[in-house]
């Protein structure tokens, strides 16, 4: 994800139409609050039942046969508009149509800009792991070249000394975000760049887009170190990669039953990164919301307020499926929303217990975030919730960076909340002692690797998680009364597909391993 602030002024989406009626009049149905529309004489939910019938064995069915969807395919993985989703989107509606007497569903289409690549780097003769950034061009084949060390942080024309030109620039993350330090060493006349953390790790990212930039990619705070002491080096730099229109799909159910005019909404993201299945990141919260849907259907409970459940595409390459299901969205329709829940991460193997912090009462809104008044109410929910099951909790940022940062954004303003195990992050000394597991090590070692497969799942956070999703469905289905009215947020323009080129062979863009998921951002800067 991106520690710089991605973008939340995403606007809003298409209309609701079910998977094969005329969905929009469906909708606008007014619905009796006093039969709750389909399912008259059936029960009310029952949260309690509910949540006993989410079981492990079915979980682990489901991530089975979704490590399935990406192993058939000569890629082994799920990211959007390859074989392995289309499988996941094919897996997802197997479920969805058994239960078609409870729920419509259909895929919402759109097209977006695909990249991914690899490279190599070394220096002096030694080999670093280099972090291809998406959007990032391809080199002119084997880049050889002196290592210029740029000054301060590349952020500003004057920071590159003039031997930058037909060098390797080496520069440091911070202040700026990275296409400004692609675009400045381009203009320096640099060959390619390598951008280095400013804390201990690797760092890999996003250039936001395509645009005029040098080929780059990152390495570690400590191999940096090691390269810098060593100056002057010469370098070899490798870049291969590709970009290109990809047409998507989100997928998109509605409850028969429940009043059209107050929804709830409960979502995840259903592709991969390049690099593996993602079973974790975001198989879990695939499974987990399907689960608690067909759980609902099975026993026919009658719901008052209307559930929508919605799996994103493109979540890794920056929101894009749930940014465009926001931004067509008509403004009527929006302001039916009541809520919306995000599940991105549930089954993390050095796991956290950790909620989007809607009342800021850990993040003093530091990122610039205004939260709908009603995401305290939300975090407060699961934080009962969970003190009931007897589980600590913690806050989690609630800065947009996943797929509820559209329906926050301040032109929309729907409250969300939601639950994060943790991805690339230490488990600290503290958290071990709160929920066992190993402090130092991250709370997924596999995030955004090839190992985030069944075997990478925690399946104890995994049932709990789901159980909470569960019990969040049955209290807002049936009683939205303390989350406070919304006035209409200001329309906003509806936006379509990137006008890119289908394909740019000479300006071609990668996907990394840096997109983050959960309460980590969409790596910008």
């Amino acid at each position: 994800m991106v520690r710089s602030s991605l973008l939340l002024a995403c606007t809003a989406l298409s209309a609701f139409a079910n998977a094969h009626n005329n969905p929009l009049e469906a909708r606008q149905e007014e619905v009796s609050a006093a039969t709750y529309g389909p399912g008259k004489g059936k029960p009310n939910v029952n949260s309690k039942k509910l949540q006993a019938a989410i079981k492990e064995s079915a979980l682990k069915k489901k991530a089975k046969e979704l490590e399935r969807a990406a192993y058939s395919t000569p890629e082994r993985n799920r990211v959007f508009g390859s074989p392995g989703h289309e499988n996941t989107l094919k897996f997802i509606e197997s479920y969805l149509e058994k239960e078609d007497d409870y729920f419509t569903y259909r895929r919402q289409e759109f097209v977006e800009l695909y990249s991914q690549g690899s490279g190599t780097f070394s220096a002096g003769g030694t080999s670093y792991p280099l972090n291809v950034f998406t959007y990032s061009p391809s080199t002119d084949g084997v880049v050889d070249a002196p290592i210029v060390a740029v000054a301060n942080l590349g952020c500003n024309a004057t920071d590159y000394p003039a031997e930058v030109s037909g060098a390797i620039a080496l520069i440091s993350r911070g202040t700026c975000n990275f296409a400004v330090k692609a675009a400045n060493a381009k203009t320096a006349g640099a060959l390619g760049a390598v951008v280095y953390n400013n804390v201990p790790g690797n760092v890999a990212g996003t250039l936001g887009g395509t645009g005029d930039y040098a080929p780059v990619g990152g390495i570690s705070q400590e191999n940096a170190t090691t390269i810098q002491a060593a100056l002057p080096l010469t370098g070899q730099l490798e870049i291969d990669s590709v970009v290109e229109n990809r047409t998507t799909y989100n997928i998109i159910a509605d409850s028969k039953s429940g009043d059209k005019n107050n929804v709830v909404v409960i979502g995840a993201h259903s592709d991969s990164v390049f690099a593996g299945p993602g079973i974790n990141d975001d198989g879990s919260g695939t499974i987990g919301i399907l689960e608690t849907a067909i759980q609902l259907a099975k026993k026919k409970y009658r719901l008052k307020n209307a559930l929508r459940v919605c799996w994103w595409s493109a979540e890794e390459y920056g929101l894009l499926g749930s940014e465009y299901y926001v931004a067509n969205l008509p403004q009527e329709e929006r302001d039916k929303i009541a809520l919306y829940l995000n599940f991105d991460m549930i089954a993390s193997p050095n796991w956290q217990y950790a909620l989007y912090d809607g009342d800021a009462s850990t993040f003093s809104n530091t990122t610039g975030v205004v939260i709908p008044p009603g995401s305290d109410k939300i975090e407060h929910f699961f934080q009962d919730w969970f003190k009931e099951q007897g589980i600590p909790t913690k806050d989690s940022e609630f800065n947009g960076r996943s797929d509820y940062g559209p329906f926050i954004a301040t032109d929309v303003g729907i409250p969300a909340g939601g639950i994060f195990t943790g991805a690339e992050a230490l488990k600290t000394e503290e958290e071990a002692a709160l929920w066992g597991g190993q402090a130092g090590v991250a709370y997924d070692p596999n995030y955004h690797l090839v190992g985030d497969n069944y075997t990478n799942l925690a399946f104890e956070p995994f049932l709990v998680n789901t159980k909470a999703i569960a019990a969040s469905v049955a209290k807002y289905t049936m009683d939205t009364s303390d989350i406070p009215p919304r006035t209409s947020g200001a329309k906003v323009k509806s936006r379509g597909a990137h006008p890119h080129a289908k394909k740019n062979a000479v300006h071609s863009h990668s996907h990394q391993p840096g997109l983050q998921c959960g309460s980590e951002p969409k790596e910008l800067a």
